[in-house]
């Protein structure tokens, strides 16, 4: 029922910015709440931040609170994340997702991206 196909990875350097976006397809998208996730070689799929249906509300894990940015235009079917003050531990493959609720496992979401790499460099 949903397509989701995230932008906007990159090689940046560490202290750097980039903007991914999650571009979505399908006619429920104001329904849905959205995560971003990442997975970095040899582990697990990780919960980075989730947006609340109405964008109203937002939740990050601990490490990217004060870096990291989500927010959604529904009026685009897009959820983005804006990715501030970059650290090497950030690299990984990004990939948004839709489900019921903005909760902080992978569990919860019905619809996933096929993921976009971001690299920091040091």
């Amino acid at each position: 029922q949903v397509q989701l196909v995230e932008s906007g990875g990159g090689l940046v350097q560490a202290g750097g910015s980039l903007r991914l976006s999650c571009a979505a397809s399908g006619r429920t998208f104001g329904g849905y709440a959205m995560g971003w996730f990442r997975q970095a070689p040899g582990k697990e799929r990780e919960f980075v931040a989730a947006i609340s249906w109405s964008g109203g509300n937002t939740y990050y894990r601990g490490s990217v609170k004060g870096r990291f940015t989500i927010s959604r235009d529904n009026a685009k079917n897009t959820v983005y994340l804006q990715m501030n003050s970059l650290k090497p531990e950030d690299t990984a493959v990004y990939y948004c997702a839709a489900g019921r609720q903005p909760v902080d496992s992978t569990y919860g979401y019905d619809y996933w991206g096929q993921g976009t790499q971001v690299t920091v460099s040091s």
